[in-house]
């Protein structure tokens, strides 16, 4: 199956009107969500309609622009959907600014969304420098097109390589429970690349056989000292990765940069319904008196990270993330 380029994008504007790939529905087939209002933008952040902290953020500065009228409520209603990820705040402090300055909503909403695809672009050209020939690369959850509008962070350095004529595998984890692997999976096979779907449980063994030559993740929010929160099970992949000598690599634009926050236990961590556990397809899979915790991000030290990917080349400390975010500035 293959589908139309903007069709692998997470979302698009048409008119007044936010057009979201439903990403509860892939990989078994493709469905579009329509968001009018706000209050349905909040929802497709809420429900997972939409995922990944950079088309979070995106789709939140179309919700600021559908709710421009009354900015206060329309940027509470947003920031309150998903805790974790920065640049849902970032993007909405970003769109009051603008509509402050009295800037046109939809057209401040439509820069930011084409610099989150542009700067993604440039973590892929970045990134790609580190991909050499016949080399098997480790990735936990999803964080290409489909998590930041187009490109991605982890995924956008494949993409770029593959464009190069770079010959590589990708392995990604399933990453249970709401099984985000499948959906790079579905990225990677509509560019062509090669990859494998690993349980999340066995990116130890294939560590430890060598058959891992380097990991790339995504992130939600990096903080002040270089800590930083992704999709849950990410913590485990750094230590593993440690252990046996694999460089570990974090791919973000600097909009997922949280220099307010100093460090990663200050960070807050959503935590999602039983039924993502007990339940799949809205199959119930467990008995009722089980008892479920289901956090939905971890928070990996900054001491396990080789690198971090971003627009501003590959940085290798707080201080030049500092420095970098600054310039943006």
């Amino acid at each position: 199956m293959k589908v139309k380029n903007q069709q692998k994008q997470a979302f698009w504007r048409k008119h007044h009107t936010i057009i979201f790939l439903d990403q509860r529905k892939l990989p078994f087939s493709i469905e579009h969500y329509t968001a009018t209002t706000p209050e349905e933008v909040a929802f497709a952040i809420k429900d997972m309609v939409v995922r990944g902290a950079p088309a979070i953020g995106a789709a939140a500065a179309y919700g600021m622009a559908l709710g421009s009228n009354n900015i206060e409520t329309t940027g509470t209603l947003l920031k309150k959907t998903r805790p974790t990820a920065y640049d849902l705040f970032y993007a909405v402090d970003w769109m009051t600014q603008k509509i402050q300055e009295g800037i046109d909503p939809w057209k401040a909403a439509d820069s930011y969304t084409q610099d989150i695809i542009d700067r993604c672009k440039a973590i892929g050209e970045h990134g790609a420098t580190l991909i050499k020939d016949d080399m098997t690369i480790l990735t936990h959850c999803n964080a290409g097109g489909l998590a930041t509008v187009d490109y991605g962070t982890a995924l956008a350095p494949f993409r770029i390589a593959h464009d190069q004529g770079k010959q590589f595998t990708v392995y990604a984890d399933e990453t249970r429970p709401r099984c985000q692997g499948t959906l790079t999976c579905w990225e990677l096979y509509h560019e062509g690349i090669a990859f494998a779907l690993i349980p999340d449980n066995a990116a130890g063994y294939y560590m430890q056989k060598k058959d891992i030559d380097m990991v790339i993740v995504g992130a939600d929010r990096i903080v002040n000292n270089g800590d930083f929160a992704n999709k849950i099970g990410t913590y485990e992949k750094a230590v593993l990765a440690a252990e046996n000598n694999i460089p570990f690599y974090v791919a973000a634009p600097i909009s997922t940069f949280d220099f307010s926050t100093k460090q990663g236990s200050d960070i807050i961590i959503e935590e999602r319904a039983s039924t993502e556990i007990t339940h799949i397809q809205g199959q119930q899979i467990m008995p009722e008196w089980i008892q479920v915790k289901n956090p939905a991000f971890d928070v990996t030290p900054a001491r396990f990270v080789k690198g971090y990917i971003t627009e501003q080349g590959i940085l290798t400390s707080p201080q030049q993330i500092l420095t970098a975010t600054h310039t943006e500035q």
